[in-house]
């Protein structure tokens, strides 16, 4: 007899649903077709076991399962379940009539329990599409899959209670969340706040346009000068996510795996990988491809803490995504893009001692070391950093004040209101929301310059020998002041402010 069960197989961040054939015949032998991976050629042994547990057994009969689209690779041990009671309803050992209306997805344990699997989100998307009742998964994974509405998520412990929902009738305990809600409820306030920072005033002035308008940043100063405490509070001033996004980032975290339990992710990520990191890890890839720390970070922030101590080659593929905001990579029979919208904040030191200029610095470095070192990081990539800053030291006066900083949800308020003057603006475009996104065409029509603003830039570019990539960046960054102030026209003084987050391009850095 012939059954037909349905599972998932994620390829980037889409799934595609997979039937599985099961048709059982006289003879013996098990035999699995349609490409699958060793996890799922090894799942007949769980299968086995899991079924002789729980009363039930493989026939000792011709089994032939085949997983169409044949031609498509299967990993992954998530298909256990699928294949498990597409072999029982095959031999008549349980009636299944509503079968076919459900998605199944699960790795068993030799119990019969379940195991969590990767991807549930977009799995429960495409069901939904196709136009499924329900999809039956792992307790652990009900959650996210239930942010989709119009589907029907039962999350299970044991394979016995599927087995008695479709033979016996018996009800499963269906999964209903209210996303919104979820949502809100988790928009909590920070563990880090600013108000933690002493003095810096410049740079957390820095930090808010970069919220404020999305731009990437660049830290340059000593050791102990705050950097790392001011990358680790950006988040806490950013916007908070919109549901659109929430839905974006959960889906990637869900394809790695990591949004057990959750649900919707309602805070933005936060991603700061070591030094040590390869490029495949950074922008994803392997043999099967993961999405890398790029896409993780999407809609967040990536903290690339020690800038110069990365290799080169990992820093140079930071190029493309960083202007396209999103990474393709290709193997030689399929292609798969993952979305990489983050903000990137980068920290270095000026020298490899750490100290720059300083006589009385404790390590100097020559000259040439110090250029050898700025060196490792290329002008391509600098150039797509909009805002260059040096954060000095803070005194000991500073330290000890009692005085409490601003706090974190002081600034977010202003950083969501320059936001949401971008949401109106760019309201017609689908691929730009806020003002670091916006190409040469936008740039020319919302930041309109009068003779005065005009002539300042001019001698900024001419002075300071700056590429045209750089001129759009200052008038990317000026609108944002601008929009931080409530102002349609950009003029003098937000041009001038934007032109001195342009440190790195000055001439006259190594004395």
């Amino acid at each position: 007899m012939l059954k037909k069960v349905f599972g998932s197989a994620v390829f980037g961040v889409e799934a595609t649903t997979i039937t599985v054939e099961v048709n059982v015949d006289s003879g013996i032998g098990y035999h699995l077709v349609g490409l699958p991976d060793n996890a799922i050629k090894e799942s007949n042994y769980r299968i086995a076991a899991a079924l002789q547990n729980n009363g039930f057994k493989i026939p000792g009969k011709k089994i032939t399962i085949n997983m169409a689209p044949a031609d498509l690779r299967k990993e992954g041990s998530a298909y256990d379940l699928t294949l498990a009671m597409g072999v029982l309803a095959a031999s008549k050992q349980i009636q299944a009539e509503d079968l076919e209306r459900y998605i199944i997805m699960g790795e068993l344990s030799l119990d019969g329990s379940l195991q969590p699997i990767k991807g549930a989100l977009p799995i429960a998307v495409k069901a939904r599409e196709e136009g499924f009742k329900g999809f039956i998964l792992p307790k652990q994974n009900a959650k996210e899959a239930a942010i989709v509405d119009n589907l029907e998520v039962y999350g299970i412990d044991n394979i016995k209670q599927v087995i008695d929902y479709f033979d016996k009738g018996e009800a499963l305990e269906q999964t209903i969340i209210n996303t919104r809600e979820e949502f809100e409820k988790n928009l909590d306030f920070p563990e880090h706040d600013f108000s933690d920072v002493k003095g810096q005033e410049g740079i957390k002035r820095c930090m808010e346009i970069a919220a404020a308008g999305g731009h990437n940043i660049i830290l340059i100063g000593p050791p102990g000068a705050g950097k790392t405490m001011l990358a680790k509070r950006l988040p806490s001033i950013l916007p908070p996510m919109t549901l659109h996004e929430a839905l974006e980032t959960t889906k990637i975290h869900s394809v790695v795996g990591r949004v057990k339990d959750t649900g919707l992710m309602a805070q933005r990520p936060f991603r700061s990988p070591h030094h040590t990191i390869s490029d495949v890890a950074l922008v994803g890839g392997g043999t099967f491809p993961q999405p890398g720390e790029i896409s993780l970070s999407h809609n967040g922030v990536l903290f690339l803490d020690e800038l110069p101590e990365f290799k080169r080659g990992v820093l140079e593929v930071l190029r493309q995504p960083l202007e396209d905001r999103e990474v393709t990579i290709s193997r030689a029979k399929f292609t798969v893009t993952y979305p990489s919208s983050f903000m990137l904040v980068a920290s270095m030191n000026p020298s490899p001692g750490g100290y720059f200029n300083d006589p009385n610095a404790p390590v100097t470095s020559s000259p040439a070391e110090m250029q050898r070192y700025l060196s490792k990081i290329s002008g391509p990539l600098l150039d797509r950093i909009d805002i260059h800053i040096e954060v000095t030291p803070v005194p000991f006066e500073k330290l000890s004040e009692d005085r409490k900083g601003e706090t974190s949800v002081d600034i977010r308020k202003r950083v969501t209101a320059a936001r949401k003057l971008q949401t109106e603006r760019f309201k017609e475009s689908d691929a730009v929301h806020y003002n670091a996104q916006m190409n040469t065409k936008q740039i020319r029509k919302y930041c309109i310059l009068d003779d005065a603003s005009k002539q300042l830039l001019k001698t900024a570019m001419e002075r300071l020998n700056l590429s045209a990539r750089a001129y759009d960046r200052i008038l990317k960054v000026s609108r944002t002041i601008a929009d931080l102030e409530g102002v349609e026209e950009v003029n003098g003084s937000h041009i001038g402010e934007a032109i001195q987050y342009r440190s790195l391009d000055r001439e006259g850095w190594l004395g």
